[in-house]
């Protein structure tokens, strides 16, 4: 099938037959449909970008969403897609996907952006700079959580007992749990020096996708929430992108109970794949990952780089953020929950 253009798609317009490429190919994840771009946009205020490939008659063959994150403090640059695991390129075949590309290079060209990063979980067969140091933790699911529960250690599942036997309860819901989610997220990442995003991009997202988003929240025997995870489903996999526990109950194991219990729910609904999110290869993410079962898949992130560009480094591990991540860990928590939806805004 010959390619007649490849363009920068109007939004909402080809919103279906965006979606209806992403549904229907297999590269695709679900942060590639559509609805993630208007969270983007109307939460952060980012221009977003849709690039579509469409053939001679008409038909869509290949897609690659774009966000242009610009700022005094961390640069210009465009990402697919920051505050999320996934994104890149979905194509029917390499010269479509090489079109795509080219497509991106010109519009971050035009913009004079610093670099693109593309967040892929497939390796490209082009010569780009790229990071591999992280990984996704992936758990095949069985049908049953019986079967599941069964094939997990004698420690694993004392671990899983011990917050039952302490009182503790779990629930599943929507944007009934937000508040719960919320207050447990917010504080960890207070404790770890990392800004919040903001309790309206989670509404945003519960909001977008009611059917295949939700959250599941542990509680202590007072009913405050003490651990809490956002799933998001699509097709047979699940993924829980944000996970947190109160620090001062991490004697009691409520994240063990946080997990067992989005297993259990992941393996009722039919998943046949847990997706634990990105970690680094030894690390103490990636361990307690891997004692679940779940198995590391490489991920790629690729960059184009203006010239005399070096690879970016936003990430906390950079000592440059040192001393700003000291001093946010001691800040008051309702300073940290009004100052971080401004700071992430700009962080990928």
């Amino acid at each position: 099938m010959q390619i007649s253009k490849c363009l920068i798609v109007p939004v909402p317009a080809d919103e279906p037959r965006w979606d209806a490429y992403v549904r229907m190919s297999p590269d695709c994840s679900v942060y590639h449909l559509s609805g993630w771009q208007r969270v983007v946009r109307d939460c952060f205020g980012h221009d977003s970008y849709d690039i579509m490939s469409v053939s001679e008659d008409g038909v869509c063959n290949g897609i690659l969403p774009l966000v242009h994150m610009k700022s005094r403090v961390f640069g210009n640059f465009f990402v697919s897609l920051p505050y999320f695991n996934y994104g890149g390129i979905c194509a029917d075949s390499p010269v479509i996907a090489d079109k795509l590309w080219q497509k991106a290079v010109e519009l971050a060209s035009s913009k004079k952006g610093d670099y693109i990063e593309l967040r892929s979980a497939q390796e490209l067969p082009w010569s780009l700079p790229a990071k591999t140091n992280k990984v996704t933790m992936e758990l095949n699911l069985p049908q049953a959580p019986e079967a599941l529960w069964k094939s997990f250690s004698s420690k694993l599942r004392s671990q899983i007992k011990r917050p039952l036997r302490e009182g503790m309860s779990f629930k599943l819901g929507g944007i009934d749990l937000l508040d719960s989610f919320y207050s447990v997220f917010a504080d960890n990442m207070r404790s770890l020096g990392t800004p919040v995003y903001s309790r309206s991009f989670f509404r945003a997202i519960l909001t977008e996708f009611p059917q295949s988003v939700r959250i599941c929240a542990v509680f202590n025997t007072f009913g405050d929430p003490v651990a809490a995870g956002f799933l998001v489903g699509f097709r047979d996999r699940i993924e829980i992108p944000w996970a947190s526990s109160l620090r001062s109950h991490n004697h009691l194991s409520p994240n063990m109970l946080l997990y067992w219990a989005s297993l259990s729910f992941a393996c009722e609904q039919g998943y046949k794949v847990f997706d634990f999110g990105r970690s680094t290869p030894g690390e103490g993410t990636f361990k307690f990952k891997q004692q679940w079962g779940a198995q590391p898949i490489q991920l790629y992130w690729y960059y184009w780089l203006r010239d005399g560009e070096s690879l970016p480094n936003l990430n906390p591990k950079n000592p440059k953020y040192s001393l700003a991540i000291s001093i946010w860990k001691k800040l008051p928590l309702a300073v940290t929950n009004w100052l971080g939806p401004i700071v992430v805004r700009n962080i990928p």
